[in-house]
């Protein structure tokens, strides 16, 4: 009996097959941020955003890198189309990191992605205006910096457009022949946008508008300030001959 009982272990010890160790692999914070790097070098942003958002979970708060995927899961969402997202996540980059070497970029991309979203400047300005407050507050927080540098370049830009887009307002009325409120925004142009290309043109609107509603010293006024400060301006010697001194004279 005992005999059958031996060779009945045996005959289990046989079969038994213990199960291959389950390998799991680590990754770290950092292993992910350089694949995510190397997607998004490669324009592979939509690879490279899972990547970072791996990063983002394996790395520390207080790890430097978590500044590095933070800003760049914001580039890829701007990357993308992903403005709106964009723009609040580097928002965030800034308000979170503002010691780290990518807060004014951040800041500079967050304006860049409001300024992007405001595409015609008959449209509703306050994307643009979210973008001159964002780079304004670059200015303010990290001047001489190159994001800083070119913020202000993009500051030029928006104003030359709502330049334009107050001008076109004011040609709204014009041509309705509601001067009044023509005036108000061609004088608005030259008060709020004076370094814009446009204001040469709300000059010679106003010009026409004073003559309308026969303002005459509006008339040689607007005149002395367009062949002091704009003397090639086309069509200066038509609305303003030499010796403008009352409405329509020629």
């Amino acid at each position: 009996m005992r005999s059958w009982w031996l060779v009945g272990w045996v005959l289990c010890a046989g079969c038994y097959h213990p199960r291959p160790a389950i390998v799991t692999e680590t990754r770290s914070g950092e292993a992910d941020l350089a694949e995510a790097m190397t997607h998004f070098r490669r324009g592979s942003f939509a690879k490279a955003l899972l990547a970072f958002r791996r990063a983002e979970f394996e790395l520390g708060a207080a790890q430097p890198e978590m500044a590095q995927a933070r800003y760049f899961v914001a580039e890829c969402d701007f990357q993308t189309g992903e403005l709106a997202t964009a723009a609040l996540e580097f928002q965030k980059v800034a308000e979170e990191f503002p010691n780290s070497e990518y807060a004014s970029l951040a800041l500079l991309r967050s304006g860049d992605a409001n300024l992007r979203s405001w595409r015609r400047p008959e449209l509703d300005p306050e994307p643009g205006l979210t973008a001159l407050a964002t780079y304004q507050e670059l200015l303010g927080r990290y001047p001489g910096t190159d994001a800083a540098a070119r913020a202000q370049l993009h500051i030029t830009q928006l104003n030359a457009r709502f330049a334009e887009k107050a001008y076109r307002n004011g040609m709204f009325y014009f041509r309705r022949r509601a001067y009044d409120s023509a005036i108000i925004y061609f004088k608005d142009v030259i008060a709020t946008y004076p370094n814009t290309p446009r204001v040469p043109d709300a000059l010679l609107r106003l010009v026409e508008s004073y003559r309308a509603i026969r303002y005459a010293e509006e008339v040689k006024e607007a005149c002395a300030n367009l062949r002091q400060y704009y003397p090639k301006t086309n069509g200066l010697d038509q609305h303003c001959p030499a010796g403008t001194a009352e409405p329509g004279a020629q």
